[in-house]
């Protein structure tokens, strides 16, 4: 069989076939998009995926529907810190995208984690609040059958928002037995879920629907409401086979976004689970409908994957309160709706006369984003002026070509490299900020594997990959807030990746991996606190090292515990100095579940990153934060259990997320005061599930 390698692709056609997609796709509200596509020979132990011998770097992995069942999650998005290194928070209301850190990166809303969900890219480019807005609310955790996770520049079939890292989950086809759960907890907490898989003809039909309510420890309720369902028709297997998928997601929410510390010191609001404005909030949909198609042969592979998705957001927040509007304040309103269409295909093929045994793939990923977003000044959601207000239409189409070589039993090599071409299309209120711009990235890679010796392997990584900046942000001339001159931004920016690995399995049922790294950008995108958004700033730095390790005992044990340290820095000069605002430093997660304990199984988590550097010459830092989740659960007969989740068990108080920067609360200064503003973790919080299957 042929083993686990990725494609890249030519990049001498780009631009002509992109202009001939682009023909059939600008005004229209459907697409084709894709994700990474692979072949793989597979040893799964146990719950574990070996990975020695088929993976080409020390930081990527899978992990397995069984080890993301035993984790404790809070919010659906959460499913994603089963990648060693990540932390997945939020800092608003719980319908907004999460808050994600990976490699000395606060990666805002998903900024350079690329993340797909069955192919569709679920990033967002010139989403109206942030760059790579990753909303995974439509997630449903009893549904995924694994998560694979890869972290740097260093993979073909990777492309935008993949330079810290990239992670893919997949759905199943077919349900074992059918799964019907219902919840209860503190704060308003309410689940109900139900799913099952049946035969239908030649194939399976698999349907999902979940509901869900909670209010949070907030003074204000966030009142979180969700409607998600899933229908899939499959027929075959992921080596031949098809399958069309439907997926529906709809929420409403209010938001206690972050507060500043000075307005909890002097009485202004109650406590940290207070807001300024409880007017703050959304409301959003995700439709989609889904394809993929793979066939195998002994020497050839072949996938294609395609999807339409419609998304909608309509979200209100205040950031600085009363700075720039004394009198109405300053909430701002953030409209985005778009359709997104996309088409993956790969094909990939052995190679003779190189090697003991080569492997060649040639993918190519297509996606157009039809965009109408804006910025709009609101009090208590009704609008008062338009700052600005757009129609983006955003097309990409990346080429990437790779050969997968083993030049003799101890050595083997992945190159390749892609071409990405992006043209930007908008249609501004201020005619001096419409226009036209386009951008090609070519990203050469390459991973050198040695061994293995004792089930040891070690790894050489190099390679350069880019983030795309907003659109708005390359035809832009007139700033829309103040009326000035504004500078265009690149629309990709550059980065560049050096890693070395090792990866281990000498110990029986222990996976442990160490990475040292160095990633480098062009251009840096930093939050900015006044418009609830991002923009392109210096070029930086990251080095760290990553240690990851999975211990499996028995059907009874697992262990999983990992710590990764970061050094983020400006590359440039500046007085003010050169660390990267909310860049996180150390992180570290141990995971114990216990399971097969006659009727009793359990878990607990223990999650913890560090303090951060909140302005750029580090003289105000945040606290560090550390959290306990836990559950118990009691087997009453082989189809019913009963499971309590204690969440941040220790009820400890801190943050979520922080930032510095300026703000004006009633009476201050008209210039506002620069102080810490932060969104607190939640309390601690209990819920009980029954869990039926049949």
């Amino acid at each position: 069989m042929l083993e686990k390698h990725f494609a890249k692709a030519t990049p001498c056609s780009a631009k002509k076939i992109l202009a001939a997609l682009v023909a059939l796709s600008i005004d229209s509200p459907y697409a084709f998009a894709g994700g990474a596509q692979t072949i793989e020979t597979v040893i799964v132990t146990g719950t574990q995926f070996v990975q020695v011998g088929v993976a080409d770097s020390a930081n990527e992995g899978t992990v397995s529907q069984q080890q993301l069942e035993a984790r404790t999650v809070y919010r659906p998005g959460e499913l994603l810190e089963a990648t060693p290194g990540l932390i997945v928070s939020q800092h608003s209301g719980e319908g907004k995208a999460n808050q994600f850190y990976l490699r000395g990166f606060n990666l805002d809303h998903g900024t350079d984690l690329r993340t797909t969900v069955d192919g569709m890219l679920v990033n967002e480019r010139t989403h109206a609040h942030g760059q790579g807005w990753t909303d995974l609310n439509f997630l449903i955790p009893e549904l995924a059958s694994k998560l694979e996770y890869k972290k740097g520049p260093y993979y073909a079939s990777e492309g935008d928002f993949s330079s810290a890292g990239a992670v893919s989950i997949s759905y199943l086809d077919t349900l074992a037995q059918g799964i019907a759960s219902i919840g209860a907890g503190q704060n308003g907490f309410k689940r109900v879920m139900i799913a099952d898989s049946s035969t239908a003809e030649s194939g399976n039909i698999l349907y999902g629907v979940e509901l869900e309510h909670n209010d949070g420890p907030f003074v204000h309720p966030d009142d979180f409401r969700k409607l998600n369902g899933v229908l899939r028709y499959s027929d075959g297997d992921h080596a031949n086979g098809m399958n069309v998928t439907a997926m529906a997601y709809q929420a409403k929410w209010n938001s206690s976004d972050q507060i500043p510390q000075r307005a909890i010191d002097t009485g202004l609001i109650s406590g940290r689970y207070d807001a300024l404005d409880p007017t703050d909030g959304g409301k959003s949909h995700r439709y989609s409908l889904s394809s993929a198609w793979n066939t195998t042969t002994d020497t050839t592979a072949t996938k294609v994957n395609a999807y339409i998705i419609d998304y909608k957001l309509d979200l209100y927040s205040d950031f600085t309160y009363f700075l720039d509007n004394p009198i109405d304040g300053d909430q701002f309103n953030q409209p985005d709706k778009r359709y997104t269409t996309g088409l993956n295909a790969s094909q990939a093929w052995q190679m003779d006369g190189l090697g003991e045994e080569s492997q060649n793939t040639l993918g190519v990923q297509f996606q157009s984003d039809n965009i109408f977003n804006g910025l709009y000044d609101t009090k208590a959601r009704q609008r008062l002026a338009t700052t600005r207000q757009d129609h983006v239409v955003e097309s990409s189409l990346g080429i990437y070509l790779e050969n997968a070589t083993r030049w003799s039993k101890k050595f083997r090599t992945v190159a390749g490299f892609r071409d990405d071409y992006y043209h930007y299309n908008v249609d501004s209120n201020n005619e001096a900020n419409s226009g036209t711009a386009s951008d090609t990235k070519v990203s050469p890679k390459l991973s050198m594997i040695f061994g293995p010796w004792d089930k040891t392997e070690f790894y050489v990584n190099v390679g350069t990959g880019f983030h795309s900046n907003d659109a708005r942000g390359t035809t832009i001339t007139i700033d829309p807030k103040s009326g000035d001159s504004a500078d265009k931004v690149t629309p990709l920016v550059r980065s560049t990746g050096e890693e070395l690995g090792v990866r281990t399995e000498f110990i029986p049922g222990l996976q442990s991996s160490l990475t040292f790294y160095q990633l480098d950008f062009d251009s840096e995108l930093i939050f900015e606190g006044d418009a609830g958004s991002t923009a392109a700033g210096r070029p930086s730095r990251r080095d760290g090292f990553e240690l990851a390790n999975y211990f499996t005992m028995g059907d009874y044990l697992t262990l999983d515990a990992d710590i990764a340290f970061a050094r983020a820095r400006f590359k440039d000069n500046d007085p003010v100095g050169n660390f990267i605002p909310g860049s996180i430093e150390g992180v570290a997660s141990v995971a114990l579940a216990l399971d097969n304990i006659g009727p009793y199984f359990g878990a607990v988590q223990f999650r913890y990153f560090g303090p951060r550097p909140l302005i750029e010459d580090n003289s105000v830092r945040s606290k560090s934060t550390a959290t306990v989740n836990a559950r118990v659960g009691y087997k009453v007969n082989p189809i019913l259990r009963i499971e309590l989740e204690v969440y941040n068990l220790t009820n400890r108080s801190a943050s979520a997320i922080d930032y510095y920067y300026q703000s004006r609360l009633p009476g201050e200064p008209a210039e506002g005061v620069n102080d810490i503003h932060f969104h607190p973790i939640e309390s601690r919080s209990l819920r009980m599930s029954l869990v039926a299957n049949f």
